[in-house]
C-alpha cells in the first residue's frame, strides 16, 4: 500500500518512528514532510496528505501533531477525506469498519511509539463493513456537495 504521511515539529519523532515501522511492513512511504523538529505550521503538511489520498497518488494519509486534533481537523478540510483521530486501538478499528476513514491522526505527544505501531497496523489491516454504514457515508458526501455548492 502507498501510504502519504505528514507531522509538524511535535509530531516529527513519531512520524520518523512510523515511517520505518511502515517501510518494515512493506509499504511505500510518501513523507510529505516536515522533516525536523523546527516548529512549523500543520494545516499546509496535513492537506497535502490528504490531497495525495484524494488524487490516489496514496491510498491512505496518516498526520501526527501534538495532540492530533489540529492535524485531523485540517485533513477533513478536505473534500473526499475522512480523517479520524485514534489515540487507542478500539478507535482505530471502528473508524476503518465504520468509517473507512482513508486519513488517521494521531497524538505524537500521547502516544508513545509501542502503542503507535500497533494502532497503525490495526488501522491499515481492517477493512471496511459496508452495509448500513454505506448509506451514512453516502450522507457525509452529500454534506460535502451542498458545502461546495455554498462556497
Amino acid at each position: 500500500m502507498r501510504i502519504a504521511i505528514g507531522s509538524d515539529h511535535a509530531g516529527f519523532a513519531l512520524k520518523r518512528h512510523l515511517v520505518n515501522l511502515l517501510t518494515k511492513l512493506g509499504h511505500a512511504v510518501d513523507d510529505r514532510g516536515t522533516h525536523s523538529e523546527e516548529t512549523v505550521d500543520y494545516p499546509p503538511i496535513c492537506a497535502d496528505v490528504a490531497r495525495a489520498v484524494t488524487s490516489r497518488s496514496a491510498e491512505r494519509g496518516i498526520v501526527i501533531g501534538g495532540s492530533g486534533q489540529g492535524e485531523q481537523i485540517a485533513a477533513n478540510k478536505v473534500s473526499g477525506i475522512r480523517a479520524a483521530l485514534c489515540n487507542d486501538l478500539y478507535t482505530a478499528r471502528m473508524s476503518r469498519e465504520h468509517n473507512d476513514a482513508n486519513v488517521l491522526a494521531i497524538g505524537g505527544r500521547i502516544v508513545a511509539p509501542g502503542l503507535a505501531d500497533e494502532i497503525v497496523t490495526l488501522w491499515l489491516k481492517t477493512g471496511f463493513e459496508g452495509g448500513r454504514h454505506q448509506r451514512r457515508l453516502d450522507q457525509i458526501r452529500e454534506i460535502e456537495k451542498s458545502r461546495a455548492e455554498d462556497d
